[in-house]
């Protein structure tokens, strides 16, 4: 059994713990790159497990033309989380699922960010492409390409691991889920990172340019769209144009899902790729003890899941008040379920730090949510992983991570921007 990691090691530590409870603050995305987070989140679990913060992260240094985030609470055990995200009909998840508001001029409705009945009814219309049927299908095509990429990636030569394994894995994905233009899928890649880019992130210089990028996003897709009305093809774009519920959808609400779809089937899936590396460089014994018993690899991948939470919170507001804690969330509040914090809450998980591949409860990570709006994709992400596992284990001896990785300045989407590796077979 690996050992439990100090948490006082953790970054940032002193800061953490000698700041005000009050001024506490993990929406702040400069915590995240340098992983100071962690040890924010383990005061919050154990000393203000509903937290009140009165601004959001820096409001007065924000540019004017985003949207701020203002006060909000955290909600960091994984009970509370579990809870709140269960609870739809007190919790909405109107009008965001992130701290934000949506620009009143520039909304992006999206069914994970609507409630009941709206929905279920979109939904259910995109469902079928990860049921069991399509997910059959995909398997092999999945596989047959994970063996094309990892066949053509230098040996024992450093290169990015992000970029040539994780983005080109995922996006080639996504392409076949869209249908989309092949030779054009790392529009996808650039469109997921505008949607999801924050002032600080350094990947648009202005809102006025991430709306820009974002229209010729839509644009591109409305061709497509008009392309298929009426056709018989097993991809999302196919489904939307034609189905009862949503064909009728204007250009705002059809960009607002196809973000929804982008970054779902982009972030979360490339960035466990990337995990996958980073923590076995962590925990080298953990590759070896996979490579010698291949049946890990289903619980291999969700602790990878559960170990990186790749999206590391979602929102809600409150519909009436709520008492938890001691405290009252009132009516029209935020709450911010920081999943990244239940997944490494130690009354859930023992030694939650640490990976483990052989852990009990892996499964039990709430990276996916629950409830209504648990990831519909969330097998498709995983049969993904698995593959991608499988074919490792079988060409590489070692993937060996050369310093340290480059992380997304993003208290959203917790990833890698870039990852150094050496292949060895």
């Amino acid at each position: 059994m690996n050992q439990a990691i100090k948490r006082s090691n953790l970054p940032g530590y002193d800061r953490a713990f000698s700041t005000p409870l009050g001024d506490l603050d993990p929406s702040n995305p400069h915590l995240w790159p340098s992983q100071e987070m962690w040890a924010v989140f383990e005061r919050l679990r154990n000393e203000d497990p509903l937290h009140y913060c009165k601004e959001g992260w820096m409001a007065d240094e924000r540019p004017a033309d985003m949207e701020p985030i203002g006060p909000y609470w955290s909600v960091t055990r994984y009970e509370d989380i579990m809870a709140i995200d269960t609870d739809h009909h007190r919790f909405s998840s109107e009008p965001a699922i992130v701290l934000p508001n949506p620009a009143e001029d520039f909304p992006l409705p999206m069914f994970i960010a609507m409630d009941q009945p709206k929905h279920d009814v979109q939904r259910q219309t995109v469902a079928p492409i990860v049921a069991s049927p399509s997910l059959s299908q995909m398997s092999q095509v999945i596989r047959e390409r994970t063996q094309y990429v990892l066949d053509n990636v230098p040996i024992n030569q450093e290169f990015d691991w992000v970029d040539t394994v994780s983005i080109e894995l995922t996006t080639m994905m996504l392409a076949t889920l869209f249908d989309f233009p092949f030779e054009d899928r790392r529009k996808l890649t650039r469109w997921s990172d505008v949607a999801t880019a924050g002032p600080e992130t350094g990947i648009v210089e202005s809102e006025e340019q991430r709306r820009a990028e974002l229209t010729e996003c839509v644009e591109y897709f409305l061709g497509l769209w008009q392309e298929r009305i009426g056709g018989s093809g097993h991809d999302l774009i196919t489904m939307l144009a034609n189905g009862e519920k949503t064909r009728d959808m204007d250009a705002v609400e059809y960009l607002g899902n196809l973000i929804l779809l982008i970054v779902g089937g982009n972030d979360t899936t490339r960035n466990s790729m990337s995990a996958s590396i980073y923590g076995s460089h962590l925990f080298p014994e953990q590759w070896d003890k996979v490579k010698a018993n291949r049946d890990l690899i289903p619980n291999t991948v969700a602790e990878i899941i559960r170990w990186q939470t790749p999206l590391a919170y979602m929102r809600r507001t409150a519909l009436e008040d709520v008492e938890m804690h001691g405290k009252t969330i009132k009516k029209g509040d935020k709450v911010a379920m920081w999943y990244v914090s239940g997944n490494r809450d130690e009354r859930k998980f023992e030694n939650p730090d640490v990976l483990d591949f052989e852990r009990k409860n892996a499964r039990n990570h709430v990276s996916f949510g629950f409830g209504i709006h648990r990831c519909f994709g969330n097998r498709l992400a995983e049969l993904q992983l698995q593959i991608l596992w499988d074919e490792m284990l079988k060409r590489f001896s070692r993937v060996e991570v050369v310093g340290e990785p480059s992380r997304n300045i993003s208290s959203f989407v917790k990833g890698y921007t870039k990852m150094k590796v050496i292949v060895r077979d």
